[in-house]
């Protein structure tokens, strides 16, 4: 993807006064290596990087502490380059913001296993909503909760 190259990603970052830092390349290239429809929460994309940090034997200045792991999601949310996510664990969760792609999540509240669903009317219909209300769309996400097969077969719930 083009849009998310290293080069894109500076200029990107330099457009609204922001520096590209090797740390911030490092958070962008690790969402872009994930398999789709995987999640990464701050702690475990801050754990990411440390394994990443000792494979590469990086310098103590290039590693990057979990309050600098949040900033950095944060900014890259408000970038649209991340989608933040709500599911069932307690704390949010992250994906690389593909776009052109409505996909939306079905989470078990159980187990937190989630599923993820691509259907374009949520979308529409959010599009159709907003543009009635003049609102610009930015992001689309639909969260289903329930209680999957498995959790229900294995009368994990009552």
């Amino acid at each position: 993807m083009t849009f998310l190259s290293d080069e894109a990603l500076k200029d990107k970052l330099n457009s609204r006064g922001y520096r590209s830092t090797p740390q911030r390349q490092k958070v962008l290239s690790i969402f872009i290596a994930l398999a789709q429809g995987e999640h990464l929460s701050a702690e475990d994309l801050h754990r990411a990087l440390r394994e990443d940090d000792v494979g590469d034997a990086a310098p103590t200045e290039n590693r990057i502490s979990l309050s600098t792991v949040y900033r950095t999601l944060h900014l890259m949310v408000c970038m649209g380059l991340l989608r933040e996510l709500e599911l069932a664990e307690g704390h949010k969760h992250y994906e690389l913001n593909r776009p052109l792609r409505d996909h939306h999540h079905i989470v078990c509240l159980h187990c937190n296993q989630t599923l993820e669903f691509e259907e374009s009317s949520v979308a529409e219909i959010g599009e159709k909503t907003a543009k009635e209300a003049g609102y610009h769309v930015l992001d689309c996400q639909l969260i289903l909760y329930g209680i999957c097969a498995n959790c229900t077969e294995d009368k994990k719930v009552g």
